[in-house]
């Protein structure tokens, strides 16, 4: 392989890793939402009149 193919299949492999790393950290951080949208109940996407 050429140098520049090892130049981009390195930056690939770190945004790659990096990302996975970055969503471990930030999911063990903050496991959970703290407060939900406005919107309405579970089930309410449901079509339950037809």
């Amino acid at each position: 392989m050429s140098g520049l193919a090892l130049l981009f299949f390195v930056i690939a492999a770190v945004l790659v890793w990096g990302g996975l790393i970055g969503s471990i950290i930030a999911l063990a951080v903050k496991p959970e939402v703290s407060a939900y949208p406005a919107g309405g109940e579970d089930g309410d996407d449901l079509d339950t009149q037809s």
